[in-house]
């Protein structure tokens, strides 16, 4: 595959682009695969990517029931940070806010990485006394964050106003190397990537059901027909239980969906992340000027990937206490991702009941964040039955009272 650069778009521009090659192969499925990936999201993507990159192993397919990227990858808010509480969780975001620093590079796509600085606002006592744990444990992990006061803050963000008469900004947990990338960016580097060493991504090929020899996996139905394969690894977020009950095991899981929505565009006025847990809402500002809002999850199971109007009203009735700005802002458009949550608000990233079958899911609302940790990790699992980083992650966990308890570092799971 051509390499992106320069020279290629100078090139192309002198014989009017007509050279360029499409970004990833469009095959038929082979009759057996060494591994199948279900979801071409970033996670599965990333699986994959890593598979190959690490492992070597190349003979792989990536089937999606409807378009790569088109579920929470594309739906996402697109914030990256690790300042997570619980060491196993530090250090799978942390690996992947690292990868994210050079995915660019790595991919020859550019993924539009913008570290651009995360803050946690602390609006209560309460929330002042757990960042500063939580800057503590990340100092202990060697992931770089500092508990700062509201003088930085404001500094950090002028259009904040802190002295909200409900909840006054008292300080903020400030990661400087967290930030935001391009969305769909990631989804399309991995697969680009993937699709040069040889890979399939096949889209719209929805899985049907899992075919199994005793308690071994040798292969899935698919609406393009029968696949076989060695190993199979299922990477389908909201989904993951509705797959896991075709491979007659349950999950740990529940689904709901987690809103989102873009304002008009303005000229730039924030030019970092912020999170504020106690009210449910976050807020970055777009290369392209649009105010990116988000908030929590539904309140009730449900599979949607809409918007409603109780989110507008929840979320922006609270943001705009501190940020008196945005009320004179028009949205622009909304919509929703269906998010898969655990009762520990931590992943799951384990082998399964049924023998070959792997599962990465639980991600709840920090699935973007992750993805190029997640894949890296899920990618040493398949490969040698074991990674260290997730090691505390399996479903072993919810059996025997190991929870990883990120209810707080989550921000809006919960």
């Amino acid at each position: 595959m051509k390499r992106y650069s320069a020279f290629a778009i100078a090139r192309e521009a002198a014989r009017y682009h007509t050279g360029w090659e499409r970004a990833w192969r469009a095959p038929e499925p082979k009759k057996k695969y060494d591994v199948i990936i279900v979801g071409a999201g970033g996670h599965g993507l990333a699986t994959a990517y890593y598979l190959g990159k690490n492992f070597g192993i190349t003979n792989v397919a990536i089937l999606e029931k409807g378009w790569l990227g088109g579920g929470n990858t594309g739906r996402n808010t697109t914030i990256i940070r690790s300042n997570y509480l619980q060491d196993p969780s530090a250090a799978i975001y942390e690996k992947a806010r690292s990868l994210y620093e050079t995915m660019s590079q790595d991919l020859n796509y550019n993924v539009m990485f913008s570290p651009r600085g995360v803050i946690m606002l602390a609006q209560t006592h309460h929330e002042v006394r757990g960042y500063q744990r939580t800057a503590h444990a990340n100092a202990l992990q060697g992931v770089k964050t500092e508990f700062i006061g509201p003088e930085k803050v404001k500094e950090l963000v002028p259009i904040i106003h802190l002295d909200g008469p409900r909840y006054p900004v008292m300080g903020g947990l400030w990661q400087a190397r967290g930030g935001t990338a391009r969305h769909d960016a990631v989804a399309w580097g991995y697969a680009r990537a993937c699709s040069d060493m040889g890979m399939d991504v096949i889209q719209k090929c929805e899985v049907t059901a899992i075919r199994r020899d005793g308690n071994k996996v040798v292969g899935v139905d698919t609406s393009k027909g029968a696949i076989d394969c060695d190993k199979l690894g299922v990477v389908v977020a909201g989904h993951s239980g509705h797959v896991a009950d075709m491979a007659g095991f349950r999950l740990p899981i529940e689904s709901v969906a987690l809103q989102a929505l873009v304002s008009e565009p303005i000229k730039p006025c924030m030019d970092v992340v912020v999170m504020a847990n106690t009210v449910h809402g976050y807020m970055s500002q777009s290369d392209k000027g649009e105010m990116v809002i988000g908030g929590g999850t539904d309140g009730y199971n449900n599979y949607t990937q809409r918007g409603s109007f109780h989110h507008i009203e929840e979320t922006v009735r609270a943001l705009v206490e501190t940020f008196p700005m945005i009320s004179r802002l028009k949205m622009l458009r909304q919509w929703g991702g269906i998010v898969d949550v655990t009762g520990d608000r931590s992943p799951i990233l384990s082998k399964t009941p049924v023998d070959g079958m792997f599962i990465n899911c639980g991600w709840g609302t920090g699935g973007f964040k992750a993805i190029p940790g997640s894949g890296w990790a899920m990618a040493e699992l398949m490969a040698k039955g074991r990674s260290p980083l997730t090691d505390e992650f399996g479903l072993d966990r919810f059996r025997e009272g190991r929870f990883i308890d990120e209810s707080v570092a989550a921000g809006v799971a919960h």
